[in-house]
């Protein structure tokens, strides 16, 4: 069977959109979306890298026009992927790749049930809740309502068709990077 779609998903700080920014810069046949969010920009960030950031009416504007294949609310953000981006992505022949939150994930599994489906998981919430503060650059305000979700996301972690933990970078993204390149030997 063709794969049309890799989708990632793990708790926020687990390391799914490095690992998502760092394949999609080394392997060209992959496409990454730009999800639209209406949470604010965080330092390093910019438009387009690595979200398209809107105001809230804006983006239940582009829900109420049917612009999104999916859309959820995650940290009392809301996050939506276009499909325009998809369309155009497979008429390139590429294989779309996308991180998303487990709502997203489920989301497009229905969706798409041929897409493949990967869950990076942290070595622990302690070294998930240190990570999220040294990537902030301090405590988040809501890093309680963080680390509670990323305790619900790990329980869903089984509803995904591979699972990768990432207790060292390098070592993790070495398996990672195996597994899409088997991926796409068969795409």
């Amino acid at each position: 069977m063709k794969c049309r779609m890799i989708i990632i998903a793990a708790p926020s700080g687990a390391g799914k959109s490095s690992f998502v920014e760092r394949i999609s810069k080394e392997v060209p046949r992959l496409a990454d979306t730009v999800t639209y969010t209406t949470r604010s920009m965080r330092a390093g960030e910019s438009e387009g890298h690595p979200y398209h950031f809107v105001t809230k009416e804006k983006f239940l504007r582009l829900r109420d026009e049917n612009f999104f294949v999916e859309w959820a609310v995650v940290h009392e953000n809301l996050y939506g992927t276009p499909m325009y981006q998809l369309e155009e992505a497979w008429k390139r022949d590429q294989v779309v790749i996308m991180d998303v939150d487990v709502q997203g994930a489920a989301t497009f599994k229905r969706k798409f049930p041929d897409a493949v489906s990967i869950f990076i998981v942290p070595p622990s919430i302690e070294e998930l809740r240190r990570r999220v503060t040294k990537r902030d650059g301090r405590i988040p305000p809501d890093i309680d309502v963080r680390m509670k979700n990323a305790e619900n996301e790990i329980k869903r972690a089984s509803e995904f068709d591979v699972k990768i933990v990432n207790d060292d970078f390098d070592k993790s993204y070495r398996e990672f990077k195996k597994l899409i390149e088997d991926l796409l030997a068969r795409a």
